[in-house]
């Protein structure tokens, strides 16, 4: 198992920002599609939270937090926080790092007292799912911008 290290960077990271261009450039390659996402992109001014994990001190995963809004009605959230920008490098796939990624994610969670975790990513990315699934989180309908749009699938996770 490699030596890896999580730490927390700004979102504006420029080694957080190469890390997420190698994602977008992955999911538009798997979605046949460049940019499609009808959520809100993530921000340096909403993001609660931004992870980098490096393994001999070389970036190679990201994961980040963002608050969950209330509804436009005033009603609650849905969740607590939403996972955003979880990614790993291929070749750094299977070795723990993704599994250090989330388990310093929900813990930095905790701290802030959220307990309740949603996420989503593209249907084509089974590894995705099956890793979130074996993770503890269980497929909900569609929420939000994703509603309607089956080439996602969304999560969620109750943090004990």
């Amino acid at each position: 198992m490699p030596d890896i290290s999580i730490v927390e960077r700004p979102w504006n990271d420029p080694a957080g920002a190469g890390l997420r261009a190698e994602q977008q450039a992955e999911i538009a390659i798997r979605h046949a599609t460049v940019g499609f996402d009808p959520g809100p992109k993530p921000s340096a001014d909403d993001i609660a939270v931004f992870l980098l994990a490096l393994v001999d001190g070389k970036p190679v995963g990201c994961g980040a937090l963002r608050p969950f809004p209330p509804g436009l009605d005033g009603t609650p959230p849905l969740a607590d926080a939403e996972l955003r920008r979880m990614f790993v490098r291929a070749r750094n796939r299977g070795t723990g790092v993704a599994v250090a990624i989330l388990r310093r994610l929900e813990d930095e969670a905790r701290t802030r007292g959220w307990n309740r975790l949603v996420l989503e990513t593209g249907a084509t990315q089974v590894d995705a799912v099956r890793f979130y699934e074996r993770e503890g989180f269980t497929r909900i309908p569609n929420f939000g911008p994703y509603a309607g749009h089956p080439e996602f699938v969304c999560l969620e996770n109750t943090l004990a």
